[in-house]
């Protein structure tokens, strides 16, 4: 059986990966092909230019469940290197695509660029296909707005969850692990799971308080330095999840970012926090119940 491949990190797995994905899927449909994914075990900025490795939308974990979650027959994760780097795209289609992995097609994005020297684009890769027995297919370009990696990166980056969840096509989500906190919230009648990233490589969005779920809970959480307590620079994340009360210490919670309630705020007192927080509280469950009802209708 041939096979029809993409190559790409496919970080986020987003609504253009999708687009891509589907159009492999489809060629290898009309061909009685195997459909595959070949992406990367790290980002190939980590090696050739570490200190401008942008931080990632998903965990390896995470990217290979989403790339599964497509339907698409198989994936590889080629481990990415300086040897791996220093390949020309000749020679990777040919090592790599060709005598290691059997592409017989290859579907690329308009604007994919893979192999030395970086100025080569889709008219060198079909010269090189047609030598070595690899059919190029030039892949349509997604329509509307444009979505990026580097987008939703931004979008995080600035606490825009909604645009960033829009560029996904779902959720933006974050998991860290249950610590101890200053149990400042529960004093305040907001208990809180004080929360601990498990991947700092992965994208924290900006400061703010959030309306989030979990997949046991509908809850807010907040994000940053504790100003109205002078909490100094440390950032800490604090989710009180509204239909869940027991001990969470010690375990994994994962957070589902679904709309930004405000920017982070000092107040004058810890009375003006708490009147603060069950505003939040009335808004992220009217956030969270209107979305659940569009859900059901739709």
């Amino acid at each position: 059986m041939s096979t029809v491949c993409s190559i790409g990190f496919f970080d986020g797995v987003h609504r253009g990966h999708q687009f891509l994905i589907q159009q492999v899927q489809d060629e290898a449909r009309r061909r009685g092909a195997r459909s595959l994914l070949i992406t990367f075990d790290r980002h190939p900025r980590s090696v050739f230019a570490p200190d401008q490795t942008p931080r990632l939308l998903t965990t390896a974990d995470e990217k290979q469940r989403l790339l599964h979650a497509t339907g698409v027959d198989d994936i590889y994760v080629l481990p990415f290197d300086h040897a791996m780097a220093a390949l020309s795209a000749r020679e990777f289609m040919g090592s790599v695509l060709r005598r290691q992995l059997g592409v017989d097609v290859l579907v690329i994005g308009y604007d994919h660029h893979f192999g030395r020297p970086q100025g080569e684009g889709f008219e060198e890769y079909l010269a090189y296909g047609q030598e070595l027995g690899i059919e190029v297919v030039l892949a349509q370009e997604f329509e509307g707005e444009h979505v990026s990696s580097s987008a939703i990166r931004r979008a995080l980056e600035t606490g825009d969850v909604e645009v960033a969840n829009r560029l996904l096509g779902r959720p933006y989500t974050w998991t860290g692990r249950v610590v101890h906190g200053h149990a400042l919230g529960r004093q305040l009648g907001f208990p809180t799971a004080n929360l601990e990233g498990l991947t700092p490589s992965k994208v924290l969005p900006a400061c703010g308080a959030y309306a989030i779920t979990t997949e046991r809970s509908r809850g807010m959480v907040n994000i940053g330095r504790r100003p109205t307590i002078d909490n100094g620079d440390n950032i800490t994340i604090e989710a009180n999840l509204f239909d869940l009360n027991e001990d969470l210490y010690g375990q994994e919670l994962t957070l589902s970012f679904i709309a930004r309630l405000r920017e982070e705020q000092r107040f004058d007192s810890e009375a003006q926090l708490a009147q603060q927080l069950q505003t939040d509280r009335e808004r992220a469950l009217h956030i969270l119940t209107s979305r659940m009802q569009r859900s059901v209708k739709s």
